[in-house]
């Protein structure tokens, strides 16, 4: 997706931020400044994407890619949750994740891996529920990432995600009968 050059100098800012949040060495506070890093912006600059980026894709949440660090240490995703989508309980593959939202209010469920079940399936209980409007911010850091997200609201939801390196898989757990959870692993694509 391409930017203007209005839009190109923004997210180029937006960039900057991102760049030297990194520079913590902990995962907890290369977490806590992409957070901030992430709030600063959209206070400052709340019409950081352009229309591209902000359309719904019928079907699934659309994923578009907004930048990839040319030295692999993250990616910033931009993802569109159109009424009643969302994600299955999955995981991030082992990376940090920093989520914000952009437009709209999101629900994020945490979910504790309590014990195994048979076949190597998971037993999981929900821990936590968080309701999250415009500018509200989370991470996700291994092993607590295991998650579902979906749209809260009557109107689309766009979410931006920061993750380590690119994300192009994650372990997606689909429920049984029995309760318990089978890992399967989904590889990941970007909307157009």
């Amino acid at each position: 997706m391409e930017a203007n050059a209005e839009g190109a100098g923004k997210i180029a800012s937006f960039v900057a931020r991102l760049d030297e949040a990194m520079a913590c060495t902990d995962e907890e506070s290369l977490c806590a400044a992409v957070k901030d890093a992430l709030k600063r912006q959209f206070a400052e600059d709340p019409e950081l994407l352009g229309p591209a980026f902000l359309a719904p894709s019928p079907g699934a949440y659309a994923r578009r890619l907004l930048h990839k660090c040319p030295q692999n240490r993250y990616s910033v995703v931009v993802m569109v949750w159109d009424r009643g989508q969302g994600t299955l309980l999955h995981d991030h593959a082992g990376a940090w994740c920093v989520e914000c939202v952009y437009r709209g209010r999101i629900r994020v469920v945490s979910y504790d891996r309590t014990s195994d079940g048979p076949d190597d399936r998971a037993v999981f209980e929900a821990q936590k529920e968080v309701i999250a409007g415009v500018g509200e911010a989370g991470a996700l850091i291994p092993p607590f990432d295991y998650h579902t997200i979906e749209n809260a609201g009557d109107e689309p939801a766009v979410t931006i995600h920061v993750y380590r390196g690119e994300l192009t898989w994650s372990n997606v757990f689909v429920q049984h009968d029995d309760g318990t959870y089978e890992k399967v692993r989904r590889e990941l694509s970007y909307s157009a």
